[in-house]
């Protein structure tokens, strides 16, 4: 059974199984553990996940417009055909996670561990890739952004290694990436 609880302690959503297409949108759940749960097309909309543990979990085609997801931990999560628009993804750890056709537009993701994800056909437009607040870089070592729509994406010192898999029609040189050997 999975129970879900505010700060306050009022139950919010209580179901045997999965919580699967549920509406959580809006809901402050800040540190919560959904770590391998089935969360196929859950709406966490406008929620604030802050330092919550989705490691492993099925997220495909989720939603999390506007979600505050700071210091998230989804280490090979399944983030597949998810909508993150907007979403602040500050210092978040999501290495070996995969976004394939995933919606980053606008979303911020300064200073996140994005190490050997799979950004396969991810819109990424205008997302912020950079520094976070005290300087350190997003690290996209291994990161795959084949097919990756990466107009007006801001890297601002963004690692990348040998292994990151960037579109043909991305050119490397013009952007501000710092290459880092493994």
């Amino acid at each position: 059974m999975i129970i879900l609880k505010t700060y306050k302690g009022r139950v919010l959503f209580e179901r045997e199984g999965e919580l699967i297409g549920a509406d959580l949108q809006g809901l402050s759940l800040s540190g919560v553990c959904l770590q391998g749960q089935t969360l196929t097309g859950v709406n966490f909309s406008r929620a604030t996940l802050s330092g919550a543990d989705f490691s492993d979990a099925d997220l495909r085609e989720a939603i999390f417009d506007d979600a505050n997801l700071q210091a998230l931990f989804a280490y090979s999560a399944n983030f597949d055909g998810s909508r993150l628009r907007n979403a602040d993804l500050y210092c978040a750890s999501l290495f070996m996670a995969s976004f394939r056709e995933a919606d980053f537009r606008g979303a911020q993701l300064q200073g996140a561990d994005l190490k050997e994800c799979d950004f396969s056909g991810a819109n990424l437009l205008n997302a912020h890739l950079g520094k976070s607040n005290l300087g350190g870089s997003t690290s996209i070592q291994g990161a795959n952004f084949s097919d990756a729509e990466l107009r007006g994406v801001v890297w601002e010192g963004a690692h990348y290694d040998e292994h990151t898999i960037f579109p043909a029609h991305f050119h490397l040189e013009k952007q501000d990436l710092k290459f880092q050997s493994a």
